[in-house]
């Protein structure tokens, strides 16, 4: 019989990952007293930590401050038994047998858990330019123009991009802004043919082909300013005065570590079941923005923390283990009943 200690290192829940998708999921399992162990990584809080002003999170009358609102759904999960290790995941390793433990690995550090919740997120992929970052997080440049459309009202942005994701923000940007230049490198464009006659049709979107981004410049406020375009085939630059700069040229989501562990598509993006968030190894699930590649909203990524954690705790309650001779090795000969989940705490 292994020692007690070695029997509590087996995790009811892990869950890789923060941001809303995160502690939403812990939210849930906390609540239903499986005690989760969340590794959020030193960048916790996901992209909402890099967000100033959240005016469409539902029930905020006047808004909360990003990093507020990420520290006050922390605190939540938190009051409700959720522990934290506030490092970054290196790998995973699925259960050598199905319904075994899975290894969630921080460098030389193995936790197991007997469900997994992924929710590691995406990054906005970047122009990399001068004063991109100086200039972002409320100062002018953007990647989410359903997030700060509003700020921009009667003023001019532009929208960098050529795709699907680039015409939904000049159209969605063009019911504020008083005029919305979109710039694209080439004279085609990717996206769709459906969406590019709507932002062609739109009257106060103009284009700007073939051209780049060369910097984004800070005017005497100290907020942005002007865009300085460069003319691909001629080298012409031009300065653009612009209060809002919106970056639209895709996400890279946060999946490297469970690469060839579950499946993903072209993009990077983990595949789930439909209208679940199982991913093809029974006892790992999937939320927030490492699987939306459509919606990619704070309260999307909520839902489908919330999602996560049910299908989570309905996979312990469905499936009461026995350990196999492998699992044997680390937790000694345990009886069903002490792999069972908790009583849910609805």
């Amino acid at each position: 019989m292994a020692d007690v200690e070695q029997i509590e290192q087996v995790e009811r829940v892990i869950i890789v990952g923060s941001g809303p998708a995160g502690y939403t999921a812990a939210l849930y399992t906390a609540r239903a007293n499986l005690s989760p162990l969340v590794i959020e990584g030193f960048l916790w809080g996901g992209l909402l930590q890099q967000t100033t002003d959240v005016e469409n999170y539902p029930g905020f009358r006047d808004g909360i401050m990003g990093p507020e609102l990420m520290q006050t759904m922390r605190d939540q999960a938190e009051r409700f038994g959720a522990r934290y290790i506030t490092d970054n995941v290196t790998r995973v390793e699925p259960g050598a047998a199905e319904g075994d433990p899975h290894t969630v690995w921080v460098g030389d550090d193995a936790y197991r858990a007997r469900a997994v919740v992924l929710a590691m997120g995406a990054e906005h992929k970047k122009l990399g330019v001068p004063g991109e970052e100086e200039l972002a997080n409320g100062r002018g440049v953007s990647y989410c123009a359903t997030c700060d459309a509003a700020f921009f009202k009667d003023r001019d942005t532009i929208v960098v991009g050529g795709g699907d994701s680039a015409m939904e923000e000049a159209i969605f940007l063009a019911k504020f802004s008083s005029k919305v230049t979109l710039v694209h490198r080439r004279g085609e464009f990717r996206a769709s043919q459906i969406m590019l006659d709507r932002a062609r049709e739109t009257e106060n979107i103009e284009f700007a082909t073939p051209y780049v981004v060369e910097a984004f410049l800070p005017g005497e406020t100290g907020l942005l300013g002007n865009a300085r375009l460069r003319h691909v085939e001629t080298g012409e630059e031009r300065d653009v005065p612009v209060a809002g700069g919106f970056v639209a040229i895709g996400h890279q989501p946060n999946s490297e570590i469970v690469q060839g562990i579950v499946e993903t598509d072209e993009n990077g993006y983990v595949i789930t079941d439909a209208r679940s968030t199982r991913t093809g190894v029974p006892g790992i699930f999937a939320a927030g923005d490492l699987v939306d590649h459509t919606y990619r909203q704070a309260v999307t990524a909520a839902g489908t923390g919330c999602m996560a954690a049910l299908d989570a705790e309905w996979y312990l309650r469905d499936n009461p283990h026995v350990p196999t001779p492998a699992a044997l090795e680390h937790t000694g000969d345990l009886a069903e009943e002490q792999w069972a989940p908790s009583s849910s705490a609805a």
